[in-house]
């Protein structure tokens, strides 16, 4: 339940979604992840330390191995999500 409550708060999904390929710099990471406030970003990527699944390295923040784990564990999820059509959005 904590890993769901984990990935169930805002930007959480997205900020391992722009770490996906390698590590970003905060501004990098926010520029990527969209509208995220510094301060939403600041407290998930502290979240996301304080449960191993994202590092802060010299070239920027990584997913951990751990992270790379939850990725992999996530792609199906995220593949499926692309074919999904949400019946409320009319697609």
């Amino acid at each position: 339940m904590v890993a769901l409550d984990l990935l169930g708060r805002r930007w959480t999904l997205r900020v391992l979604w722009e770490l996906r390929d390698g590590p970003l710099t905060f501004r990098a990471l926010r520029d990527a992840a969209g509208q995220v406030s510094p301060t939403v970003l600041n407290t998930r990527l502290r979240e996301l330390q304080e449960h191993g699944i994202v590092e802060s390295t010299d070239a920027g923040y990584a997913l951990t191995s751990d992270g790379r784990g939850l990725r992999k564990a996530l792609v199906p999820l995220w593949r499926w999500s692309e074919g999904w059509k949400d019946p409320q959005s009319g697609g």
